[in-house]
């Protein structure tokens, strides 16, 4: 394996290996490791309460843990697959249940992510298509001491905002990210000296398009060689030495490992979101950007996206993505009805995600695209 080699080894010595779960989070993770390069043998599915789950999923037992007493050994390997905020309480619950051999593949871990990537690399590899990492790639890069780096060429922003939780660990390894705050100009709270509300700017829509109200900002204002995105609690696992690396090299674009979405992108968007909206936006594309109707269709037909809003651009990159993608969100927005729940009406930040994933693949062969970590702070 490349990535999370040590868990995989764990994994594949365990006489059992047992799910927790048997939602969109479990479905995706078995899609995952019964494949290549896993093919591991998930024996059962652990739930709480079978009358609000399937009696199988991907053809594996869903079980109670009365059920769980007399087939499932209390050494078994139990991978937690739950959204993150569960997390916790499922460890709890399995620990007074004697499964202490408990391992978080929570949706947004960092292991997760791991883990898709050595699947994404595996589905690369037999679509015989590159699949770089900017780990990879800096190695290849040697440079002397004496070679001079202007780090002003690369402003990666990372998204803040008034409404932020509070975060626990230490985050000053990311000192070289510019902090920027997003929806400025919805509140008189000031949490960075960079806001998005000032010059040209669409601060305003940020409750709608959240972190992109900052990339709009940036696309604008900020003329450096390479521009990026992170968030407060999603991090690129760059250090000093990279980003001058990345500097003198031939890169055009770094995204995240991509988002694991089975059976398909538009399936798993109906699940979560409004489909409706996922329905305008292909209509936005057949208006405005024609051309890529058919990456679009093959992203919603597909099992990947790149998620987040987070990517790291040459400037002339990041300016000719911001001209294709403003125009497509103003046609959904103009058409796309608003939200009563907070949480769905930030459609427009979902579809801009999807959106990345459309533009970047149609240019797969005009960029070189490399795949960096991302490390999400719990």
């Amino acid at each position: 394996m490349y990535y999370a080699d040590d868990i995989v080894n764990e994994l594949r010595k365990s006489e059992q290996i047992v799910i927790f779960g048997a939602g969109i989070v479990a479905y995706n993770a078995i899609n995952c490791l019964i494949r290549k390069p896993y093919c591991l043998k998930i024996d059962y599915s652990i739930v709480s309460d079978l009358r609000i789950n399937p009696e199988h999923i991907m053809g594996i037992p869903v079980i109670d843990f009365e059920m769980a007493k007399l087939v499932i050994k209390k050494d078994a390997a139990v991978l937690i697959a739950a959204i993150d905020k569960n997390r916790a309480p499922i460890q709890e619950l399995l620990h007074s249940h004697g499964y202490l051999n408990t391992i978080s593949i929570a949706f947004h871990s960092d292991l997760w992510e791991q883990l898709r990537g050595n699947y994404f690399r595996e589905y690369c590899f037999a679509q015989k298509a590159p699949y770089r990492t900017l780990e990879e790639e800096v190695q290849k890069i040697s440079l002397s001491a004496d070679i001079k780096t202007d780090f002003r060429n690369v402003h990666l922003y990372a998204v803040r905002s008034h409404m932020d939780k509070k975060l626990c660990e230490d985050v000053s390894r990311y000192s070289w990210e510019i902090p920027i705050q997003a929806g400025t100009a919805l509140t008189t709270e000031r949490v960075c000296e960079v806001c998005d509300h000032r010059g040209d700017n669409i601060s305003s829509k940020n409750k709608e398009y959240c972190e992109l109200t900052a990339l709009y900002w940036i696309w604008k204002h900020d003329m450096s060689d390479y521009v990026g995105l992170c968030h407060y609690r999603r991090h690129f696992e760059f250090n000093k030495e990279i980003i001058r690396k990345i500097i003198h090299s031939d890169i055009d674009v770094i995204l995240t490992i991509p988002i694991l979405n089975f059976p398909n992108v538009r399936a798993v968007y109906d699940n979560d979101h409004v489909i409706e909206d996922w329905d305008i936006m292909l209509a936005a594309i057949e208006k405005v950007a024609f051309d890529y109707r058919k990456t679009a269709e093959s992203v919603q037909n597909g099992q990947f996206y790149y998620g987040y809003n987070m990517f790291v651009a040459r400037r002339e990159i990041l300016n000719n993505y911001c001209e294709w993608l403003f125009p497509i969100l103003a046609y959904c927005e103009e058409r796309c009805s608003k939200k009563g729940d907070v949480y769905q009406n930030r459609y427009i930040g979902f579809l801009a995600e999807r959106l990345l994933s459309i533009y970047f693949i149609h240019h797969k062969e005009d960029y070189k695209i490399v795949h960096a970590r991302k490390h999400f702070i719990e």
